[in-house]
């Protein structure tokens, strides 16, 4: 008996095309998931770029942040100058404030001016209504335990300060505010005045990006006692 497809040529031609479309549609049908799994990754990509930018700059939103850190760079060497003087006077001068709190990102130690700021926000307050809700606030931000931006408080300061913040008042962060304020100004403040950031200002030159350092440890305001900043290389 002789070979159907012989006789019929058509049918071979016929299975070979079927053959060749089902080859296609099962490529089409192994590519499509794919083409779909493209824009996830994608987005992926343009998330995980987004959340870099975003930790080159600090959270947009916080509690007391100061402006546009950059114009720091646009500040005269003459005004610079002045900034080592003392410690109120550069915390008085915006650009100043700008320029110390960069240099406190560089040791990752800046909750200490965010904490000051806020205070100095929370004392602006005119009714016991705008207390309250500001209160509580820094305190949960900055004061009570395994707060996200704990300040390094001694044990009384933080316990008088936990106890005021039931009734706050205009003064209920003061003492805590005036430790921080210790800190930074015994410790945080000379190496500022000796970062290449201040001393580029001092030249007239751009800081450009400082590099990031991290602190050898924490201190404690028990560190600092009778301890002032040495200001004669100014002189």
């Amino acid at each position: 008996m002789e070979n159907p497809l012989l006789l019929f040529p058509q049918l071979n031609i016929s299975a070979s095309k079927e053959k060749s479309y089902y080859k296609v549609m099962k490529s089409t049908v192994k590519e499509e998931p794919n083409k779909a799994s493209k824009p996830g990754a994608k987005q992926k990509r343009n998330r995980l770029s987004l959340l870099l930018q975003k930790s080159e700059i600090h959270e947009a939103e916080h509690l007391g942040k100061p402006t546009n850190l950059t114009k720091a760079s646009s500040v005269s060497p003459e005004e610079a100058m002045k900034w080592g003087e003392s410690f109120d006077k550069l915390l008085s001068q915006k650009d100043g404030l700008d320029a110390f709190t960069r240099f406190l990102k560089t040791e990752f130690s800046e909750e200490n001016i965010e904490f000051w700021i806020a205070c100095e926000d929370y004392k602006k307050s005119k009714t016991t209504d705008e207390l309250f809700p500001k209160a509580k606030t820094i305190y949960e931000t900055f004061i009570r335990k395994d707060a996200p931006k704990e300040v390094n408080l001694d044990f009384k300061t933080k316990e008088v300060t936990s106890q005021n913040i039931e009734q706050p008042v205009i003064t209920t962060f003061d003492a805590a505010q005036n430790t921080v304020y210790r800190l930074m100004e015994q410790d945080s403040y000379p190496r500022f005045l000796k970062s290449d950031l201040y001393l580029n200002l001092v030249k007239g030159r751009n800081p450009g990006r400082p590099t990031l350092r991290r602190r050898s440890r924490s201190f404690t305001v028990n560190d600092f006692q009778g301890v002032r900043p040495d200001f004669t290389i100014w002189q």
